[in-house]
């Protein structure tokens, strides 16, 4: 981002995980209380980053291995004649898909879990950044009534 802009920039989504990265905005008189609330923001864009790319990896090999399996036990090449590459119909596909999210319940629970963790820390720290705010503005308010 320009060195003048005042806000987070999102980039296009990630190869790997699917998600716009962000690269967050770091004001120049941060306080202790916003850099936390900036660095639990990032701590939990790298986890998401993280768990996402290898979920999708897993999920990219074990759907090539489970057609080419399929294609194979049918006495089917991986491409047809034309050079298409071949696939197999959605009820086949369903198997799949039921199987991998049967296998990876356990890691998807863990990772809700700690994405509810991660995002009730950050909203708390919201808050408390929100009310600093508020009560300096009012007391600018305040002050300058006075004048």
């Amino acid at each position: 981002p320009p060195a003048h802009s005042r806000s987070d920039w999102i980039g296009p989504p990630d190869k790997l995980s699917n998600l716009r990265p962000i690269i967050f905005y770091e004001p120049p008189e941060e306080s202790p209380l916003e850099r936390q609330l900036r660095e639990a923001r990032q701590e939990a864009q790298a986890c998401n980053q993280r768990f996402w790319a290898r979920q999708n990896c897993a999920f990219r090999q074990e759907k090539e291995e489970f057609i080419y399996s399929r294609l194979k036990a049918k006495g089917l090449e991986m491409r047809d004649k034309t050079g298409q590459k071949a696939t197999l119909n959605a009820e086949e596909m369903a198997d799949f898909y039921k199987d991998f999210l049967s296998k990876n319940f356990r890691k998807h629970m863990q990772y809700n879990r700690d994405w509810y963790k991660r995002n009730f820390t950050i909203t708390f720290l919201m808050g408390q950044v929100a009310l600093v705010r508020a009560l300096r503005w009012l007391r600018w308010k305040k002050k300058n009534a006075g004048n």
